[in-house]
């Protein structure tokens, strides 16, 4: 077992992991008092080693490390590396490539949804996963032994997962479904945060416009100034209170004085005084410079009928093809295809749509039928009239 505390060590293990075809990669953090994650440990495989790096230790330089993650000979293999990445990017503003994500494949090969793994070590490597060091204060210091054997066994075992769910896409000819998927890991727009963009992940029953423009608003504010302070938002502002604040548009103090989840000093101090000139400012707005709320113009009679049976041809197509149902549509994707002409959705593009969306566009036609055939639920092409 292996930690690593200095530059000269951390600087000697890089230089063999350069000459390795890949190397698989995971990261320990603390995020529940900050907006940014705190980085406390990287742990790191080689096909014939394992270390752990300590990015706290005194004195230490990443640098060699981080020039790793961006060798293009060298893979880096992470499980549902998206945290990890986002971690490393914000370290050192470069995304680690070439990449592979062992979730990502594994719903490719036909293991489901957001697969865990303690399952895929389960089913590759043979051994269960002592999960008892999961919840530890990765930031204090010393490590005890046991968290390290946990923290190491992480990327121990992704070695075999990634050597075998690799093999099996490569078997088959999948590669290029994953690359779909690893592409949007890879676009620093994935990790990019737009302060005006955060609202359209809030949930709100009656959206209207000039109620969307205060959610808008006071959204972005909140999450600009979680940044600036490194606090979580809900340390700023419950999601719930925004909504109360979109829904009932105070104009002033007073008003604002009788709203709930909000404390005397949010409400009499600065924090307050923006929140009122945010709203000021989305009423001031012109009607067609609020949030719209998405329609479809050529909405078809049936359509959540449609969207049902769409449900089930993607169930049949996933069990066809050995691949998670999400991988191939989500639920907005039916929707959209149900109720709308768009050709531009996700999953009438490149292999989804071999897979699933030219079926799609044939039952929504009325050129395919589903049915019992052979005691198996199966398309059925539909003779012309």
């Amino acid at each position: 077992m292996t930690l690593i505390t200095t530059t000269s060590e951390l600087n000697a293990f890089c230089e063999r992991a350069s000459s390795c075809s890949y190397i698989t990669v995971d990261t320990e953090f603390v995020r529940e008092t900050t907006y940014w994650p705190q980085l406390c440990l990287i742990q790191v495989g080689l096909p014939k080693e394992a270390v752990a790096i300590d990015p706290l230790a005194q004195g230490i330089d990443l640098t060699a490390f981080l020039e790793l993650l961006q060798n293009p000979h060298v893979i880096k293999v992470f499980h549902s590396g998206r945290q990890d990445v986002e971690i490393f990017y914000h370290l050192s503003g470069t995304i680690p490539t070439p990449l592979f994500d062992t979730q990502i494949a594994a719903m490719v090969c036909g293991f489901g949804e957001s697969v865990g793994y303690d399952v895929l070590v389960q089913k590759f490597a043979k051994v269960s996963i002592d999960k008892s060091s999961r919840y530890t204060h990765w930031a204090q210091r010393p490590l005890t032994e046991k968290q390290l054997t946990y923290a190491l066994g992480d990327v121990i075992h992704l070695r075999i997962i990634y050597e075998k769910l690799h093999k099996k896409i490569m078997d088959e000819d999948r590669l290029h479904w994953l690359e779909d998927e690893l592409n949007i890991l890879t676009d620093p727009a994935t990790y990019s945060v737009d302060p005006y963009a955060v609202w359209q992940k809030i949930r709100v029953r009656s959206p209207r416009p000039r109620q969307l423009a205060i959610l808008r608003e006071i959204a972005a504010w909140r999450e600009i100034t979680a940044q600036k302070r490194d606090v979580p938002r809900g340390r700023i502002m419950k999601d719930e209170a925004m909504l109360e604040l979109s829904a009932s548009s105070p104009r002033s103090q007073a008003d604002l004085s009788r709203m709930r989840g909000l404390s005397h000093s949010f409400i009499k101090g600065e924090e307050g005084r923006a929140v009122i000139e945010l709203i000021e400012k989305a009423h001031s707005l012109p009607i067609e410079d609020c949030p719209q709320v998405k329609r479809y113009e050529d909405v078809q009679p049936g359509s959540s009928a449609l969207v049902e049976m769409l449900r089930m041809l993607l169930k049949i197509k996933a069990e066809k093809y050995q691949v998670a149902q999400k991988l191939i549509a989500t639920s907005s994707d039916l929707e959209a295809i149900a109720k709308s002409n768009d050709l531009t959705i996700p999953a009438l593009q490149g292999w989804r749509r071999e897979v699933f969306g030219n079926s799609a566009l044939a039952l929504k036609e009325g050129k395919v039928a589903i049915g019992i055939k052979d005691y198996r639920i199966t398309l059925i092409p539909l003779e012309k009239a």
